[in-house]
């Protein structure tokens, strides 16, 4: 408890000196591995736009700087950044200064990118430290033979994004120059907190957190940037602040430490009961030379016949479509609050969980999650990539592992959505249907605890969820277009591909995209402004409109959920629960009544 306690007030001294500098997102980043020292890069650079492509032959990489500023974390596109500039940016370069603490001698040095949007190379005074592809994932270099301890660093990162080239995922990133329909403004370059942190040369790489609620335990399994003799690795599990189990081994790649929960406390909705861990490494002497914390949620997630259970319990989903999109900020949320705002304003209009929608979510937003008992479908952000070219299969796939691997820990996370409405074209689907199905195995692969939604909206190769998207507007239509067939006992579309999609095994069936319905309280954002179906023509034609949509899907108990269009206006689309800066639309009670309900039955 003592070493508990300890690593709090270092973690406390060391990051409150970051925050005493003001920067932009001081928070930490990555709240499920946190270590005490570390130092937060947000703030002011310098960048250069190079849609020549010619920075690397005027030798950029060995930049002192450049003549325009930016803040970051937030893209060019954004307000926030200073620049709001919002034409196509394929390639750019950012520089700053870092000085390495003299303390951080004898360990190794992690630069950290929370996203960077798309391709990337960072340079230390000119020397390449590594390079990243994927715009939505999280990565480190490291950059210990590149810097000295104690002295300052010129640090340069190029970025190459080329949204229009259909072979790289993009999600809702507009491919013209305007925003229309349901593409919006773009997002280039560094758009999640960047920083550094000194690590033990044998410290924990990552670990893996796995629940067992049957039997009452968490499995933990480590990997460690290397490992020698006599070195022990040993996880503290915690309850409100007091050690109720502690379990050591050797240090060895991949092992897994088992937890023996004493009266186990589940985590749901209802309960967001979150347990501490505290995980250190020791030398061959016993002296401790990694420490980090962590923490995690006893639940379980499960799915049989069609239904699906959390903790053994059937589960109704009453989503929202969350595409978290900010309007100073774009892709980035201008503060940790406002992460948290959103979920409370989902949960206050009535809703358990989001579909996070055609983006990567930041880990801070799953942590709100956690705390909250906030459950979301995680998505990639797949649109803006030709789903039948291997070269798009290429640049997909190791961004996508990457996101399951890093957020699988989170409680909150029960369904994996690798993609949206792929309606692949041409080749027969030869390509298409390959490639979903490997991205469903790589996804079984790296996390079996949760179900596996191929595609959102079909067509479906190989999947443990069942959905559809349908926006009519009339609800006695709505009713007829879900009444289910005879066969199946759901109601099964005509396929835009009858020959290749999967036939329905049976599986759970989520109504995940809905409603969308259109009404401006005020000035509309645009010329462009819309939503599905001819808007209301009065707010109580909207209410009854919307309950009656509702209490059809309500009506069928062969669908487990469904996911309303969407919680906020985002620029020209205007079907929100709430304005694009969060403020109410409608009676806010009204709406909590509606989307708190569930079947009888269910």
């Amino acid at each position: 408890m003592k070493k508990f306690a300890l690593f709090f007030l270092t973690f406390l001294a060391v990051s409150l000196t970051g925050k005493s500098q003001n920067l932009p997102r001081p928070e930490y980043p990555r709240p499920q591995l946190e270590r005490a020292e570390w130092m937060n890069l947000n703030g002011s650079w310098t960048c250069q736009f190079d849609n020549e492509k010619s920075g690397q032959e005027k030798d950029f990489r060995n930049s002192k700087g450049f003549e325009t500023t930016i803040t970051v974390p937030f893209c060019p596109e954004s307000k926030l950044s200073g620049l709001a500039h919002t034409d196509f940016i394929e390639q750019m370069w950012y520089h700053r200064t870092i000085a390495i603490p003299g303390n951080w001698s004898g360990r190794s040095i992690l630069l950290h990118f929370g996203a960077v949007d798309y391709e990337c190379e960072a340079f230390i005074n000119g020397v390449s430290a590594g390079r990243h592809w994927g715009g939505t994932s999280s990565f480190a270099f490291d950059i210990t033979k590149l810097v000295t301890p104690g002295k300052t660093h010129d640090l340069v990162l190029m970025v190459r994004d080329d949204t229009r080239s259909g072979l790289q995922p993009g999600g809702k990133q507009s491919g013209d120059y305007a925003s229309s329909g349901c593409m919006y403004t773009r997002t280039t370059g560094i758009w999640q907190t960047v920083w550094m942190e000194p690590v033990s040369f044998y410290g924990i790489e990552q670990i893996h957190i796995v629940p067992d609620v049957d039997d009452s335990l968490f499995f933990v399994t480590g990997t460690f940037f290397r490992s020698a003799p006599g070195m022990k690795v040993s996880v503290s599990l915690l309850d409100k602040g007091k050690i109720i189990r502690t379990v050591q081994s050797d240090v060895m790649q991949d092992v897994t430490l088992t937890l023996n929960i004493p009266e186990p406390h589940l985590w749901s909705p209802d309960d967001p009961f979150l347990y501490d861990l505290l995980l250190q490494v020791t030398d061959p002497h016993g002296q401790v030379i990694d420490e980090v914390k962590s923490y995690a949620g006893l639940r379980k997630i499960s799915w049989e016949d069609n239904r699906i259970y959390l903790n053994n319990k059937p589960l109704y989903l009453r989503f929202v479509l969350d595409q978290g999109f900010y309007p100073e900020g774009i892709w980035t949320a201008p503060s940790d609050e406002a992460l948290k705002k959103d979920i409370l304003l989902s949960m206050q209009a009535g809703f358990n969980g989001a579909r996070l929608h055609q983006k990567v979510f930041e880990e801070r937003f799953h942590y709100w999650a956690d705390k909250l008992g906030y459950l979301t479908s995680a998505e990639s952000s797949s649109w803006g990539m030709e789903t039948n070219n291997p070269e798009s299969a290429r640049n997909y796939l190791p961004e996508w592992e990457e996101i399951v691997v890093r957020d699988r820990n989170h409680p909150s996370i029960i369904l994996w959505t690798p993609f949206n409405e792929t309606w692949d074209r041409g080749d027969d689907g030869r390509q298409h249907d390959r490639f979903v199905s490997d991205v469903y195995y790589t996804t079984k692969r790296l996390d079996p605890t949760r179900p596996c939604h191929d595609v959102s909206g079909g067509y479906h190769v190989k999947t443990d969820i069942w959905s559809y998207h349908n926006y009519q507007q009339d609800p006695e239509k709505f009713r007829a277009r879900l009444k289910p067939d005879t066969v199946s006992g759901a109601f099964l579309p005509p396929t835009l591909n009858p020959k290749r999609e999967t036939i329905y095994g049976g599986q759970p069936y989520f109504l995940d995209e809905y409603g969308g319905i259109k009404w401006i309280p005020g000035a509309a954002y645009s010329e462009k402004s819309w939503g599905y179906g001819d808007a209301p023509k009065t707010l109580d034609e909207f209410y009854t409109r919307l309950e009656a949509l509702t209490d059809v899907i309500l009506s069928y108990d062969y669908i487990i959920g469904y996911c309303y269009t969407q919680l906020t206006d985002i620029e020209q689309e205007q079907n929100g629960i709430y304005n694009y800066d969060r403020t109410p639309k409608f009676d806010m009670e009204r709406i909590r009544k509606i989307f708190s309900r569930i079947p009888e039955k269910k």
